[in-house]
């Protein structure tokens, strides 16, 4: 039901022949199944997918699960909405029906067909992308019909020489870069060296899409495959960090290229005796110029890969000479979320165990204020445990005039001055905490 409907219970009532049977809330994609009776689409498939095989006002069985749009009711349903706009009730979008399982299936068979010509096999690809781009629920329906295992075989068909059906190749990486592949899948890729290598190769394509698909390709194998020493070959190929990063540093917004960037160079940096590849190849200036671009979940994925690289001292170096890297990581304690927090603290107290410059640059961003609200706060505990190291570590870099000079302390209650630096000690577990 539209946002706006909710306060209007006295103002508006809406006619019960509107209201699905099930969530009793207006209709916004009425449908109807076998035995006659009218559901909003969601409420019915969920009733569906939780095991129930019987219509929920008859009681009768369901034997067919096909699912036919009433369009009479809705179109109904938007008159109604548009001759109450008044009272604010806003009009129900017209819904895009789910694709078809038996034209999915037409589609794969032709994508698929040997025989097929040339255009008719790039034409159902190009179908099938179009779907699957619409909704979860189209892929959900492509899923459901063996797509994956059919689209890997066309994607890597010619692998290694110079296949004329490049084109059906690129079509394939960009609708499986659209699902998450499962472990058998991940390993048919993997096992396959030549299949990763032109993988990375398409991160250098002059198409972004091909670029950004590729991308989603290799975090997703990474990421699905348990064996350490494939996992390791992979982050390991020549080009790859570099391929990554000039999708990070994609000068044109492209949200896509921020989030499948970051999530794939985050998987990278995973296996620990490759990441001082990816600074090599510019982690750090990507990271920090594009922290600010994020969407909050890859802001935290972003932290994240700087605290995972900020581990290994040769990167951790490179970071500390970066002019931002401190003053930002200061900056987005607290603004973004618990684990952001966590993983700034985290990179801060690699950088500043490693270096006394890091420690004057914290002390000057107004570390003291955010590790004191830190500890006050409801982050993570181990947000708080790490803030709690970094007190200890910098204890020595305040002054009181660093102190009373800071703008977010005056008039406030926070710790005193003279009572702060005596708070840190070691509890009866010998763990690291703060007591006010």
């Amino acid at each position: 039901m539209p946002a706006s409907l909710e306060p209007l219970d006295v103002a508006v009532q809406i006619p019960y022949y509107f209201r699905c049977p099930i969530s009793l809330e207006l209709m916004n994609d009425p449908v109807t199944v076998c035995t006659g009776q009218t559901y909003d689409r969601s409420s019915i498939e969920s009733w569906i997918a939780t095991g129930n095989t019987t219509c929920p006002v008859t009681r009768a069985p369901l034997t067919d699960f096909t699912l036919i749009p009433n369009h009479t009711l809705r179109r109904l349903i938007q008159e109604w909405c548009v001759a109450n706009r008044s009272f604010g009730v806003e009009r129900i979008p017209t819904p895009k029906q789910p694709a078809d399982p038996v034209l999915v299936r037409s589609l794969l068979n032709q994508a698929s067909s040997v025989s097929g010509s040339y255009s008719m096999r790039a034409s159902a690809l190009r179908r099938l992308r179009g779907l699957a781009r619409d909704s979860d629920k189209n892929r959900s329906v492509i899923a459901a019909s063996n797509a994956r295992e059919v689209l890997l075989l066309i994607a890597f068909a010619g692998v290694g020489s110079d296949s004329a059906s490049f084109e059906l190749n690129l079509e394939s990486i960009s609708i499986l870069s659209m699902f998450t592949l499962s472990e058998a899948e991940c390993m048919y890729v993997a096992s396959d060296f030549e299949r990763v290598v032109w993988l990375v190769n398409l991160l250098f394509h002059s198409s972004i899409d091909v670029r950004v698909s590729s991308a989603a390709m290799i975090e997703s194998v990474v990421a699905g495959i348990r064996s350490p020493e494939l996992r390791s070959k992979i982050s390991g190929c020549d080009g790859v960090f570099e391929g990554v990063i000039g999708i990070l540093n994609y000068p044109l917004a492209y949200p896509r290229a921020l989030k499948i960037g970051i999530k794939s160079l985050f998987a990278l940096c995973l296996i620990k005796q490759h990441r001082y590849k990816a600074v090599a190849a510019g982690a750090v200036e990507a990271l920090i110029d594009k922290l600010a671009e994020f969407e909050r979940c890859d802001s935290e994925r972003a932290l994240a890969t700087v605290e995972l690289l900020c581990r290994i001292p040769s990167c951790c170096a490179a970071f500390e000479s970066h002019a931002l890297t401190v003053p930002l990581l200061v900056k987005v304690i607290l603004k973004i979320s618990g684990r952001a927090t966590e993983y700034a603290a985290g990179a801060l107290l690699s950088l500043c165990s490693a270096s006394e410059r890091a420690q004057r640059d914290a002390v000057a961003a107004g570390m003291l204020t955010q590790l004191l609200l830190v500890v006050q706060s409801d982050c993570t505990e181990r947000a708080k445990r790490k803030a709690q190291m970094l007190l200890k570590l910098l204890r020595d870099s305040w002054t009181h005039d660093s102190i009373a000079g800071s703008d977010d302390f005056a008039g406030s209650d926070v710790v005193p001055w003279p009572l702060w630096r005596k708070t840190i000690e070691h509890d009866e577990v010998g763990r690291k905490t703060i007591q006010f």
